[in-house]
């Protein structure tokens, strides 16, 4: 999955497929990068127009189920 280089202290970049609702997040504290499942379009656009940090803690950790992929 592509991702894009994002200006956050918790992210270096993040990804969304439309196709599969898959979002993919690469954190900055450890390199790990995880994929959150069934993640509507709309949730990865909000969160790409604020606080990255923020809102991923609030609507998308505990909220969706992730997995690590590397």
């Amino acid at each position: 999955m592509d991702r894009q280089i994002v200006d956050s202290t918790m992210a270096n970049s993040i990804g969304y497929d439309a196709a599969t609702s898959v979002l993919e997040v690469e954190f900055k504290k450890n390199g790990e990068v995880w994929q959150y499942y069934d993640v509507p379009e709309g949730v990865y656009y909000e969160m790409m127009s604020g606080s990255i940090g923020r809102y991923f803690q609030l609507n998308i950790k505990n909220q969706y189920t992730g997995s690590r992929v590397g």
